[in-house]
């Protein structure tokens, strides 16, 4: 996470188009319920280190910046920038927070350009991998009893290209362990999971995608929160700032 100066009144252009009443399905062209929707369909790692800006209200003359996870197409064809935000893996044009932040664009360093709307090409990659894949089916649930809830089946899987930590504690932050996330899960409800790997059940090295020690880290009651990995090291090292904005981060 670093801070970059950027024109803060040229926010003021960012792009809207208007949205028809109808949610239509964009394989099938049939209209589909809100909540099916929103469900995620396919993902994309961002490889080219495109960036999300935000600003917050303690620093109104700054912008800062932070890697986008990936990109994530919607059932009705929209697609979002996803980022790890505190607790939960987030659209970046989602944050509203007044203490942690507001989107505020995307931004590509490399030719120092500001833009709103996700890059023609990752819209173009994520269209045509749905198409392709669009007629896999999940493999069956095992053995679902009747009145239990049908297990999740993994759709994707992504390798966290970000270097994003988790924050676990199970003792209210007496003592915390930082873990990196290996990889991200798309499971066929739309959701995804971060995966961590299991010390004790780990064969070989490196720990990869898809490896049999990964598991979910939203699933662990331990889990706290995301941290990306140079406020991670800053943490572990025992940088003074770091610590102080930890500690008030657990103190809210």
């Amino acid at each position: 996470m670093s801070d970059k100066k950027v024109d803060k009144s040229s926010s003021n252009k960012k792009s809207s188009s208007a949205k028809s009443n109808n949610v239509v399905d964009i394989f099938t062209r049939r209209e589909v319920k809100d909540a099916e929707a929103n469900k995620i369909i396919r993902i994309a790692p961002e490889l080219d280190g495109l960036e999300m800006l935000y600003s917050n209200d303690a620093n109104k003359d700054k912008m800062f910046s932070m890697k986008i996870l990936c990109w994530a197409l919607r059932q009705n064809g929209e697609v979002d920038a996803m980022v790890p935000w505190l607790t939960r893996l987030v659209p970046a044009k989602n944050l509203n927070d007044p203490l942690n932040g507001h989107w505020e664009g995307y931004y590509d360093s490399k030719h120092e350009r500001l833009f709103y709307d996700p890059p023609v090409h990752k819209v173009v990659e994520l269209e045509g991998a749905a198409t392709y894949f669009k007629d896999d089916e999940p493999p069956p649930p095992k053995s679902v009893k009747e009145k239990e809830k049908p297990v999740a089946q993994v759709m994707q899987e992504i390798p966290d290209c970000i270097g994003t930590h988790v924050v676990m504690s199970s003792n209210a932050f007496q003592t915390i362990t930082l873990n990196q996330v290996t990889s991200w899960r798309l499971n066929d409800d739309g959701a995804i999971q971060a995966m961590i790997a299991d010390n004790e059940k780990i064969g070989n090295t490196p720990v990869l995608p898809g490896d049999e020690c990964l598991y979910p880290a939203q699933e662990d009651n331990s889990f706290k929160y995301f941290f990306h990995h140079v406020i991670a090291n800053k943490i572990k090292s025992g940088d003074p700032d770091a610590i102080e904005a930890f500690s008030k981060l657990i103190d809210k």
